[in-house]
């Protein structure tokens, strides 16, 4: 059951006494003890009745009594019904009752002054107190209520855990940035001496798990100076002027501490692009975004102040917002390389206790792709695997199954399979494998598993030996061929195709349309991009894009789509037929081992026969001829750049990589 806040509820409830106590204090009451109507009469038939009075409003009559008629107090009240009241005055003023002096009273009740406003002030001092408590409850419960319009911002100080620059690893670049920025503020002298300004903003950017928050952590535990830490989301609340407020606040307690850092982690919560949404000019997102535009560089310029920024979404960004003056820098934090992802293993190793044999420049080259997040998770998920198995040590077998947990998800040993299902998975398996190696430009195949994780029932790795930042159109060729190698398979040992080639077919299509549209890899179209998007992020994905092409250009692009698909498929299939015996010995140790590593794969395929390099393509320029013939690389061009290479990865502190012929081979045409 949810915890409820008992602050306000306590204040609330104190009030309340507090005025019920003070209504029974402050309305004047007459003194006497209650008794009932009758036994007035009975003490007036008896003629022990002193003084009597009825007031009128109240209902109330109090009497005193003749000494010794009652013991006790001779004081008495009671309240009169309807009727009572004439046969009561009656009573007191018959002749018998000798002892009433001062006969009968009567008077009309005056309520008190303060009585009545206590009354008037209780609903309203109730409905403030429950006002108090919902913003309260709105704000987090432990601000008070005039402060919802303050900043949210958490100041670091030199107290808390310290993150510094050696807890980060593979964005080298981004630290030497920040670093920078550390010593403008250390020694601001230094730059100024030749003219240098400190820069006004800082904006880091990259997919998610690449490390910007960690940067900003870093930057907070190497900063001598007050930094203040706040998101996106904290600026806009219910309450309409409530983010720009608190946009002021913030800066005003930065300026006051300056010179200062400010970060807002998920800036595109309040920096997205102004005029895009249903709210207009007056929407409290863009209210809140323009007041951050003034406070960053306005017309009251006061230094001091560094904004640094973290988004895994630029292109919603504002124009204004990235303009220099404003974030005069950009950074983007990318996955790291081969060398970087060394750097953080190690980083996130500290304190594990590893086998002697475990190499981390080998799970490095198991990995590419992978950011410092899924690098982390792997070792916490082989650690969690090493004390699950009641082990000491962190191993190879354990950092293998880690990395497939983090790239397919956890094994399903639940999932129980028929043999036809299994034999069917392991022809699909081994058909992908079969045409990504007989291809000269797919990447390597790692490994073959036909045991179900997550929601596959097998898979196939294929990974790079080492970091590629480009494709070529052969190069995506062989990569459609590889996807479909899995259908080719079933329909030539089946004859009936499965759904699982589901996945195969939609990732297949989405590459050669991109290539046909966005890549112009197409005789038929050439180097054209067809389709736009139209720049407002709040359209939705399919709504944002725009076709501005014509019909008859989009059964071009579907004619050529379905060519390229179509002829991938053909070369699986024909590839699979040529190397039956190879795909069976395949199928036959993966339904005896369910699992084959790099090294087994490659003894199993010694006797595949591979396809030659492709035919240089002659999708050029009208003006060339398509009959020029295709020029080799020269020799001193081709050693050239592999001398390159090598300086460079001994530059970095790399292991040099053994480059592959193919990409100079004789029949890689430029």
């Amino acid at each position: 059951m949810k915890r409820i806040a008992k602050g306000p509820w306590l204040w609330v409830g104190i009030v309340v006494v507090a005025v019920f106590l003070a209504l029974q204090y402050l309305v004047p009451h007459s003194g006497g003890d209650q008794i009932s109507t009758t036994e007035l009469t009975k003490y007036l038939k008896a003629n022990e009745v002193q003084k009597i009075t009825f007031t009128d409003g109240d209902q109330l009559i109090t009497a005193t009594l003749v000494d010794g008629a009652r013991s006790g107090n001779k004081n008495v009240q009671t309240n009169w019904v309807d009727g009572d009241q004439e046969r009561l005055i009656e009573l007191a003023n018959n002749a018998a009752n000798t002892n009433l002096k001062d006969g009968v009273n009567s008077k009309v009740a005056k309520p008190s002054m303060w009585g009545s406003i206590l009354q008037f002030m209780l609903p309203i001092v109730i409905i403030m107190g429950l006002f108090w408590f919902l913003m309260n409850s709105a704000q987090g419960g432990g601000r008070g209520v005039m402060q919802f319009a303050k900043s949210k911002a958490k100041l670091i100080t030199k107290d808390m855990p310290k993150t510094t620059f050696a807890d980060v690893a593979g964005v080298d670049e981004a630290i030497e940035e920040l670093q920078e920025i550390k010593e403008f503020l250390e020694e601001p002298a230094k730059f100024q001496a030749v003219g240098a300004k400190i820069p006004k903003g800082v904006l880091l950017y990259g997919q998610p798990g690449t490390g910007k928050t960690l940067l900003a952590r870093a930057v907070a535990g190497e900063a001598g100076v007050p930094f203040y830490s706040m998101s996106g989301s904290d600026f806009v609340e219910m309450f309409v002027g409530v983010g720009a407020s608190r946009v002021r606040d913030l800066f005003e307690q930065a300026k006051e501490n300056a010179p200062a850092i400010v970060f807002i982690d998920e800036i595109d919560a309040v920096g997205r692009h102004r005029g895009a949404g249903m709210g207009g000019g007056h929407d409290e997102r863009e209210q809140t975004l323009n007041q951050l535009l003034v406070e960053m560089d306005g017309f009251d310029v006061r230094g001091g102040v560094i904004l640094i920024a973290a988004t895994n979404r630029p292109d919603v960004l504002d124009p204004a917002l990235l303009r220099p003056g404003r974030f005069d820098r950009q950074i983007q934090v990318d996955a790291p390389d081969l060398a970087g992802r060394v750097q953080i293993l190690k980083v996130h190793s500290r304190g594990k206790p590893l086998a002697g044999d475990v190499d981390l420049e080998g799970v490095a080259r198991r990995t590419p792709g992978f950011t410092g997040a899924d690098l982390a998770n792997v070792l916490n998920e082989a650690a969690l695997l090493t004390a699950r198995g009641e082990q000491k040590l962190i191993t190879n077998v354990s950092l293998d199954e880690a990395i497939d947990r983090v790239v397919a998800g956890p094994q399903k040993r639940s999932r129980l399979m028929s043999d036809q299902e299994k034999l069917i998975t392991a022809y699909h398996e081994g058909g992908h494998a079969l045409v990504a190696a007989a291809l000269p430009h797919n990447d390597p195949v790692q490994k073959i598993t036909i045991l179900p994780r997550g929601r596959a029932l097998g898979y196939t790795m294929v990974m790079p030996d080492e970091d590629k930042y480009s494709q070529t159109r052969s190069e995506m060729l062989d990569k459609l061929a590889y996807m479909l190698g899995g259908r080719a398979a079933e329909e030539l040992i089946f004859h009936d195709p499965t759904t699982g080639a589901g996945n195969d077919i939609e990732k297949a299509t989405a590459l050669a349309r991109a290539m046909v549209t966005q890549y112009g890899m197409t005789e038929r179209l050439g180097a054209i991009k067809l389709g736009q998007t139209n720049g407002e992020p709040f359209l939705g994905r399919d709504l944002g894009h725009q076709r501005d092409y014509s019909e008859e250009v989009a059964g071009i692009v579907d004619e050529e789509v379905k060519k390229f698909l179509a002829t991938a498929h053909q070369e699986a299939y024909d590839i699979l037929g040529e190397n039956r015996d190879v795909l069976d010995a395949l199928v036959l140790a993966l339904l005896d081992k369910e699992t084959l590593q790099k090294e087994e794969i490659a003894t199993i395929f010694e006797p595949l026969r591979r396809r030659p390099q492709r035919p240089a393509w002659t999708g050029s320029p009208s003006r060339v001829p398509s009959s020029l013939p295709a020029v080799e690389i020269p020799a001193e061009i081709r050693d050239r750049a592999i001398a390159l290479k090598a300086a460079a990865d001994a530059a970095a502190g790399r292991a040099p990589i053994a480059s592959s012929d193919a990409h100079f081979d004789a029949g890689h045409k430029a």
